[in-house]
């Protein structure tokens, strides 16, 4: 093996040192420098805010899902307290006065195939009332939605059976979200 010297400058260099040099530099620069990447929540909770109550989310749609309502309280419930620093309290006087219903709950078609409905779609709406008692202008309503896409060779009720969690886990992301950030 041949090793050939190149000058660069005053520097003189075989190419085995000269890949040296390179991974050398490139060494010192990656070792040197950094990338910061976060997120930051863009709607903090108040340091004055200390309390939350979830009342009952009620079931209000033409087709009743017997399940749902509850799970949705208490799943909603469990994240506020698992992620925020939040008491919850059943007092009128919370902090944050979280209410709402299930406005819809339907199903439609959404795949066809060889004219034959292939793949249905599970609509749910929730209406969500926030009432902010320390900042009023904080209180809002607003519809939050999602789909659920299943087999149309499933019945409704096998559906509900196999979707159910992430249906409450979807919903549950979705109203904390709208409470807790500005998304």
């Amino acid at each position: 093996m041949i090793l050939k010297n190149k000058t660069v400058g005053s520097w003189q260099f075989t190419v085995g040192g000269w890949r040296l040099a390179v991974c050398f530099f490139f060494m010192v620069v990656f070792t040197y420098s950094t990338c910061k990447y976060g997120f930051k929540d863009t709607s903090p909770i108040p340091p004055e805010v200390k309390t939350f109550r979830v009342n009952y989310l009620e079931n209000k749609a033409t087709y009743v899902n017997p399940q749902l309502s509850p799970q949705l309280t208490e799943k909603l419930k469990q994240k506020i307290i698992g992620t925020t620093r939040l008491r919850q309290t059943n007092n009128d006087d919370a902090h944050y006065d979280i209410n709402g219903f299930v406005s819809q709950y339907y199903t439609s078609t959404s795949g066809i195939t060889n004219n034959n409905a292939s793949t249905n779609r599970l609509s749910v709406v929730f209406h969500l009332i926030f009432r902010n008692t320390l900042d009023e202008k904080k209180n809002f309503e607003t519809d939050v939605s999602s789909n659920f896409d299943f087999p149309a060779s499933q019945s409704l009720s096998q559906a509900e059976a196999s979707l159910n969690t992430e249906m409450v886990k979807s919903l549950v992301d979705a109203i904390f979200n709208k409470i807790f950030s500005n998304w």
